[in-house]
C-alpha cells in the first residue's frame, strides 16, 4: 500500500470522529442561551438584521465556524502524525507542546503541528521555542546524543523562508506533507478523499442544521420579540450585558 493509499484508507475510518464525534455533536449541544451570550449584539444590528431567522443563523453559523476550525484542525494532526508514523516510524510525542517526533536519516526530529502558518504572536511563538528546547534536553538527559532538528509544520500554506532566526525549521503545505510522507503529491491527494467522504455526511448535518435553526428561531421569537414579530434589542441586549 503506498503512502498516498494509507491516507485515503485512514480518512475514511476515521472521519467519523470530526464529523460525528465533533461536529455534530457541537451542532446537537448549541442551546439559545449558549449563542446569545457569546456574540456581540450591536454588530447585529448594526448589520441591519431584523428577522429572528436572520438573528439566529449568524449567531449559529459563527458558532459552529469557530468550533470546526479548532477541532478539524486537531483531526487534520491525527492524519499528520498517523501518516508519518506509517512512512517514518514516526511517533506522537508525550512531551510538553511537541506532537510528533521522527527520525529520517540519523537525525532526530521534533515537530510542533499548527494548522496554517499565521497562527500565532510572538509570544506563542516564543513558547513553541521553550518547548523545543526543553524536550532537547529531556532527549540529552535520557542518552540520545545524534542531531536533533525542531519543526513547526503548517498543514497549509507557504513559507518562503522556512528557516528562523530563533534555530528551528517552518515547514507549510506541500513541503510539510512531503517532509512527514515522502510523497510531493500527498498534499493533493488527500483532498479528494476527503470530499468523498464528507458527502454523505453533509447530508445529515443540512438536515440537523435546519432543524436547529427552526428550533432557535421559534425560541428567539419567543423570548426576545413582540407579539408583532419585531425584535427586542434592550431585552436582548438585557439578557447579553445587563
Amino acid at each position: 500500500m503506498s503512502i498516498e493509499q494509507f491516507a485515503a484508507a485512514w480518512i475514511s475510518e476515521h472521519i467519523g470522529e470530526f464529523q460525528e464525534e465533533k461536529r455534530l455533536k457541537k451542532l446537537r449541544e448549541l442551546r439559545l442561551g449558549d449563542l446569545t451570550r457569546r456574540k456581540n449584539p450591536y454588530l447585529f444590528r448594526v448589520k441591519g438584521m431584523e428577522t429572528g431567522e436572520q438573528i439566529i443563523r449568524s449567531f449559529l453559523d459563527a458558532a459552529l465556524s469557530s468550533s470546526e476550525e479548532t477541532t478539524f484542525g486537531d483531526w487534520m494532526e491525527k492524519l499528520a502524525i498517523a501518516v508519518a508514523q506509517e512512512a517514518y516510524g514516526g511517533q506522537k510525542s508525550t512531551a510538553e507542546g511537541i506532537d510528533l517526533e521522527l527520525e529520517k536519516e540519523g537525525r532526530r526530529y521534533l515537530v510542533s503541528i499548527k494548522s496554517g502558518p499565521n497562527w500565532g504572536n510572538s509570544s506563542q511563538i516564543n513558547r513553541m521555542v521553550h518547548n523545543f528546547n526543553r524536550a532537547m534536553r529531556t532527549l540529552r538527559t535520557s542518552g540520545h546524543t545524534g542531531h536533533v532538528e525542531f519543526i513547526n509544520g503548517c498543514i497549509y500554506g507557504r513559507d518562503a523562508r522556512p528557516y528562523k532566526e530563533k534555530g528551528y525549521y517552518k515547514y507549510c503545505g506541500r513541503v510539510f506533507w512531503e517532509f512527514i510522507s515522502g510523497s510531493d503529491t500527498i498534499y493533493k491527494d488527500i483532498i479528494d478523499p476527503l470530499g468523498q467522504e464528507a458527502e454523505r455526511w453533509n447530508e445529515l448535518f443540512n438536515e440537523e442544521y435546519a432543524q436547529k435553526v427552526n428550533v432557535l428561531t421559534r425560541d428567539f421569537l419567543v423570548r426576545f420579540c413582540t407579539g408583532e414579530g419585531r425584535v427586542q434589542w434592550d431585552r436582548l441586549l438585557e439578557h447579553v450585558s445587563g
